[in-house]
């Protein structure tokens, strides 16, 4: 009975051996397991503006959240000289231009992802303004640079001439990512969607054209410019509209074309809105050639005839000439229809104002958020400033912006109150910023948000404690013995119990 009772235990010993390392693997196989990202995706944007092209850089890891990329900026660069649509008579010389830049840009991007890495040019009101106007070139201007880019290392995507309302959908995704109402971290590190947090409103200020966009309320939805977004698994219908020659180089324009056509004489004409004792000698072409202000040119154009402009720096005058600029009477009085007979849902909650909003109210001194008194007082105090004074005032002084810090900020006031119906309870809701940590608050970047839905995810790398093979091998062998052990202990039983039936049929036939 003994050496039966001793294999017994020993064969159970070994099944308990076996079954106890087979859990104890699994579980340090599974938890012990390290999660490798597969690195790095990279995209870059040019942001093709009227006034000037901005290269952005982007980047993201390659496992995405909820089939969007959790995007953040690297790099920025300026591109030298004016925006793409100025290259219409000679589309052939804006590719030279770009070198400076994209060089830089090769220098922040890994030599062995350059392949990879897409690159997306969006034009912008400028070039929406040179296709109204000349077709043909704006053609040429956007087949010179798929040219160009068929050139360089990278995988060129295309250069195309966005909409108005994308234009706007994209600073409104930019705007609300960066504030972090798509996406933030929970204590765990993991990124989450916010808890019942609201969006804010976008307000951008090109140079051709601006946009507003923004959630309306649900009882508005139904306005014909509302558009539905996806992003993070979510769905959100923003209310959008993109106002061309609304931008602020495009209205100073119809401003000057007309205080000329007001103007008793052809060669000097008195501008209100540039400061007192500045002068400026203009060709007709530049305030009267764009298509903006084709309703204002004078019977007899002469696109080089020479005119001076004379500072007058009076805030009030200023101010109604700007009035102008704007067709209040369309809307015949409705509320949901401010101006150019524009239909839109009534502003609500927070907004954040960027690109040519900020940097006027930087102008004047004034940051973030505050009330329409102080800009008021701001504005007619800065309007106010002789050109000598103003040298003074401004850290950054640059005369082209400068001298129409007057006439934008009269603009915004215009456009924001009377236009959007903002007002003295409303406009401390908006906040005038340019940038959120280092990245900058523009269309480009919610343009590669959007764009990343449509770039596969690459599966995560999973590194294990185990080799696959060791770990099956071993699973196997550790199974193999906790089932001989299994079927050993049985053939004992049986053995046993055949032992003790064989014992009791002698002990019956004994004699006694």
């Amino acid at each position: 009975r003994m050496l039966t009772r001793t294999p017994s235990v020993v064969a159970q010993v070994f099944l308990l051996l076996s079954i106890v390392l087979v859990i104890a693997i699994a579980v340090i196989q599974i938890n012990q397991q390290q999660i490798l990202s597969p690195g790095l995706k990279y995209g870059i944007v040019f942001d093709a503006g009227s006034s000037r092209t901005t290269v952005y850089v982007y980047e993201w890891p390659a496992e995405k959240e909820n089939d969007t990329g959790v995007v953040s900026q690297t790099f920025k660069c300026n591109v030298k000289g004016p925006g793409i649509s100025s290259y219409e008579s000679s589309p052939g010389a804006l590719a030279k231009p770009f070198d400076d830049c994209l060089n830089k840009v090769k220098e922040r991007i890994p030599v062995h992802l350059h392949k990879t890495t897409s690159v997306y040019l969006g034009a912008t009101a400028g070039m929406r303004l040179l296709r109204l106007q000349n077709e043909t070139a704006a053609i040429e201007v956007l087949a010179s640079i798929q040219n160009y880019f068929r050139a360089q290392p990278f995988e060129f995507r295309g250069a195309q001439i966005i909409t108005g309302p994308e234009e706007g959908v994209y600073g409104w995704i930019t705007a609300n990512y960066l504030m972090g109402n798509f996406l933030e971290r929970n204590l765990w590190r993991t990124w989450i969607r916010p808890y019942r947090k609201e969006t804010m409103g976008a307000l951008d200020l090109g140079g051709a054209s601006t946009q507003i966009s923004f959630i309306p309320e649900e009882s508005q939805e139904n306005f014909n410019s509302t558009l539905q977004v996806k992003l993070y698994g979510y769905n959100y219908n923003v209310y959008t509209h993109s106002f061309q020659c609304y931008g602020r180089d495009e209205a100073e324009k119809r401003l000057l074309a007309l205080l000329f056509q007001k103007s008793n004489t052809s060669s000097n004409v008195d501008n209100p809105c540039y400061p007192q004792n500045y002068t400026t000698t203009l060709t007709m072409k530049y305030f009267s050639g764009s298509l903006c202000t084709q309703s204002l040119r004078p019977a007899n154009y002469y696109p080089n005839q020479l005119v001076n402009f004379h500072g007058t720096g009076d805030p009030g005058l200023c101010r109604e000439m700007v009035s102008l600029l704007f067709n209040f009477t369309a809307c015949r009085g409705r509320e949901d229809c401010p101006f150019n007979g524009i239909h839109h849902p009534k502003v609500k909650g927070n907004f954040v104002a960027f690109s040519g909003f900020y940097y006027t109210i930087n102008a004047l001194n004034l940051s973030g958020h505050f009330s329409l008194a102080d800009f008021n007082s701001s504005m007619w105090f800065f309007c106010s400033q002789s050109w000598a004074q103003l040298h003074l005032m401004l850290p950054k002084f640059e005369e082209l912006y400068a001298r129409s810090y007057c006439f934008s900020a009269n603009f915004i006031y215009y456009l924001l109150v009377h236009g959007y119906n903002f007002d003295a309870e409303t406009w401390p809701h908006i906040r005038f910023q340019k940038e959120v940590g280092n990245s900058s608050i523009a269309w480009s970047l919610g343009y590669m948000l959007s764009l990343t839905n449509m770039i596969p995810a690459e599966g995560k790398l999973i590194q294990l404690p185990l080799k696959p093979s060791l770990f099956a091998g071993l699973l196997i062998f550790l199974t193999a013995t906790a089932l001989l052990c299994l079927l050993f202990i049985v053939y004992l039983c049986i053995v046993s119990r055949n032992q003790k039936n064989i014992s009791r049929v002698e002990h019956v036939f004994i004699p006694e």
